[in-house]
């Protein structure tokens, strides 16, 4: 599946033949021995009936991991709520509001024209950034309180995770400098390193709340970004060595992270302590079996495993579903990631393709990084398995995410030339 996804992506850019054409008209030509991005262009019948198809099957998708993420989500947590004195449907009743908000931001960002996002893209990452400072800035704590040992959460009347629309905002930021840098990505010193600024920048606040995992996941999402605008994947490889010592200085700075590790390295050396976590997943996982224990009939969500409805979902699917439950989740994300690169791919504009691999990206990477935790394949993380997993500020991005994949291949079925029109003028 990722292998049919990826062929969709020749020379990691995609743009129709017209914009294609003035691009080149407004630009430099590729230095001497450095292959310029080869754009596929993609027939006017295609971009009239293809995305047709395509928005209709990411709208399916979207739907049917949804409500079999809240079906499962409503077994998982039952228990829970009721252990609370709450009613047994308080977190699915909730996750239902948060997908109705969701919905409705998903159809109005589809109807938006996504060039303004290339407009916006700084002010939108100053504002989060700010966010992000309040969360952390000493004298806060009441509209930032310390929840769980970490302030990530901000109350402005509605409580939401700022981190989690941060990965919008570096993603929209990240593609909109890589089309201005275009010719300049090849470098080191012009190219990737005044991205690592202002990723760093973002990264760091991240880090700090502390949440390790989502500053992690940002700086992978803006780099495949990044490397789809055409970056070299060596200085990305010189990058990952440079970042190896001071990502392992801060595993071990806190104790927690160094306990991950090591329950990660074997998770039945201290299956009562710092392996508690992981080996409870793999006995709901391996519980399921083929078949599953059957719907509502999961023992691991009776306190053994902690946080079941949240970071630990699949590992309930796996229980109750078995096999069927494990093969369709994966199916659902490996569609999605497909159909969403197929959107990419037939973007009218450069802006446009990056945007929507950086969106796909952000659903299908925190899916595979969810079920790998789940799966004991990762370090136990607190990463969210999109559409499913309780949390309405994961939620929310992730229909924001969709919703601006549509309008991508909405402004395609309109036709090629008529984005880059409006991103001229504006």
């Amino acid at each position: 599946m990722m292998k049919s996804a990826i062929a969709l992506l020749p020379g990691r850019a995609a743009a129709k033949a017209s914009p294609r054409k003035q691009d080149a008209a407004r630009k430099p030509a590729a230095p001497k021995g450095v292959d310029a991005p080869r754009l596929r262009s993609v027939p006017a019948t295609a971009a009239a009936t293809g995305e047709v198809w395509e928005t209709r099957a990411l709208l399916l998708l979207v739907l049917v991991a949804f409500g079999f993420g809240l079906l499962e989500l409503y077994s998982a947590s039952a228990f829970m709520a009721r252990a609370e004195g709450l009613p047994g449907h308080y977190f699915a009743l909730k996750q239902l509001g948060g997908a109705a908000c969701g919905a409705v931001l998903c159809a109005v960002l589809a109807r938006m024209d996504y060039h303004r996002w290339e407009r916006w893209a700084w002010p939108i990452l100053l504002v989060v950034s700010l966010m992000l400072l309040v969360v952390i800035a000493p004298g806060t704590h009441a509209i930032a309180p310390r929840i769980n040992g970490a302030r990530r959460w901000l109350n402005l009347g509605i409580r939401f995770q700022p981190s989690e629309f941060a990965k919008l905002a570096l993603i929209f930021w990240t593609a909109m400098m890589a089309v201005k840098k275009e010719d300049r990505l090849h470098s080191m010193s012009k190219g990737l390193l005044p991205f690592l600024v202002v990723w760093l920048g973002v990264i760091l606040l991240v880090f700090r709340e502390p949440n390790m995992s989502a500053a992690l996941l940002l700086a992978l999402l803006a780099s495949l970004v990044l490397f789809a605008g055409g970056a070299r994947i060596g200085h990305f490889i010189l990058l990952g060595m440079v970042a190896v010592p001071v990502v392992w200085h801060a595993i071990n700075s806190a104790d927690y992270r160094m306990k991950r590790i090591v329950a990660f390295l074997d998770p039945a050396a201290d299956p009562a302590g710092v392996s508690y976590q992981i080996y409870q997943s793999l006995i709901a996982v391996g519980s399921g079996g083929l078949s599953g224990v059957g719907y509502g009939a999961s023992r691991q969500k009776y306190g053994f495993l902690p946080e079941p409805h949240n970071d630990f979902l699949f590992s309930m699917i796996a229980e109750e579903w078995g096999i069927f439950g494990i093969v369709l989740t994966v199916a659902l994300f490996g569609a999605f990631l497909w159909v969403g690169y197929r959107i990419a791919a037939r973007a009218p504009d450069r802006f446009g393709y990056l945007v929507g691999i950086g969106m796909t990206n952000l659903i299908a990477v925190s899916a595979f990084l969810h079920m790998g935790v789940a799966l004991a394949l990762l370090p136990t993380t607190g990463v969210a398995l999109p559409f499913m997993s309780y949390g309405r500020s994961a939620l929310l991005a992730d229909f924001a995410a969709v919703g601006i994949l549509l309008a991508v291949a909405r402004a395609t079925r309109n036709g090629p030339a008529a984005a880059p029109a409006k991103r001229r003028a504006a």
